[in-house]
């Protein structure tokens, strides 16, 4: 195929443009950044601010399928109203500049694949009722900051359908892998003072980044993807997540981080961390997919 990828620098942006490669695929890269970009090999780089129209509208009458990744980073910067407005801009409106390059080109692509978070669906609050909110594709958004950013985030996307588009929004969990986010969060197990997070019962829903690609992969490919799927492997508690990251580092996991801290570091965000829900991959079981990681612990290993 001929894809064009945006985001194709980050965490899982480098791991997918290697796959397309290796599966002998032609790769556009869509970028902000063209000389980072250009570290990723054999590859055509072309400049684009995606939140604006511009000449790397071309690009995409070419194309077989595209992949959207490109996002400010969620946990990057404390949220203020500004923070905010980029996280939201920077998904939402880069989506919709890209469905009204589709709008224009002349020979439309087969598929648009665009990231999506978990967190599209509402908290699991009840601390004494978590096992009752597991929720599937079917469930609705719900209205915190980040629910209503993926709900108008795959609206976007899903206006591409009107051209023909097949389009695909992954709701993705927590991505486990080599060099990622959760870096921080094996830095206290480093230093023998880790644990869980406030109350340990929250849901974290994960996966491996090889699973996360393996899934981009296949829903440029097969037909049968569309629609929203849930890119999870398994839903644990925090309290379980502590305790086997501890165990894969041979580290305890008996600290706890207390709630007023959370709130403190991290600010409206912290919301996110504190509680979580129990997402269920349904789509991905009803396809047959298969996970190259599916216990934790293993998972866990490949990022200490």
């Amino acid at each position: 195929m001929k894809v064009a990828v945006t985001g194709a620098t980050g965490f899982i942006g480098t791991a997918l443009v290697g796959k397309l490669r290796e599966r002998g695929d032609s790769v556009t890269v869509l970028t902000r950044n063209p000389e980072r970009a250009k570290q990723l090999g054999e590859v055509t780089v072309i400049a684009a601010e995606l939140e604006e129209p511009g000449p790397w509208w071309d690009a995409l009458a070419s194309v077989d399928g595209i992949v959207h990744l490109a996002g400010e980073a969620i946990a990057g910067k404390r949220w203020d109203a500004r923070q905010k407005q980029i996280i939201r801009d920077s998904r939402v409106e880069s989506t919709s500049m890209i469905v009204a390059a589709i709008a224009k080109a002349a020979v439309k692509p087969k598929v648009l694949v665009t990231a999506s978070g978990a967190d599209y669906y509402p908290f699991a609050t009840d601390l004494t009722d978590f096992d009752d909110d597991a929720v599937t594709e079917a469930d609705p958004p719900g209205d915190s900051f980040l629910g209503r950013l993926c709900r108008d985030w795959e609206k976007e996307a899903r206006a591409a359908e009107a051209f023909g588009v097949r389009v695909v929004s992954m709701r993705t969990g927590l991505v486990i892998g080599p060099g990622g986010g959760l870096g921080k969060m094996v830095t206290p197990f480093k230093l023998f003072v880790g644990g869980r997070i406030g109350s340990g019962r929250q849901w974290m829903s994960w996966i491996h980044r090889d699973d996360v690609v393996a899934g981009y992969l296949a829903a440029l490919s097969d037909d049968r993807y569309k629609g929203p799927i849930n890119l999870v492997t398994d839903s644990v508690r925090n309290a379980v997540f502590a305790q086997t990251l501890g165990r894969v580092m041979h580290r305890p996991s008996w600290l706890p981080v207390p709630k007023f801290a959370i709130k403190a570091a991290a600010g409206e965000l912290s919301e996110y961390i504190l509680n979580g829900r129990k997402v269920v991959p349904k789509q991905l079981l009803d396809l047959g997919f298969t996970w190259q990681h599916r216990e934790l612990a293993e998972a866990l290993a490949s990022m200490t």
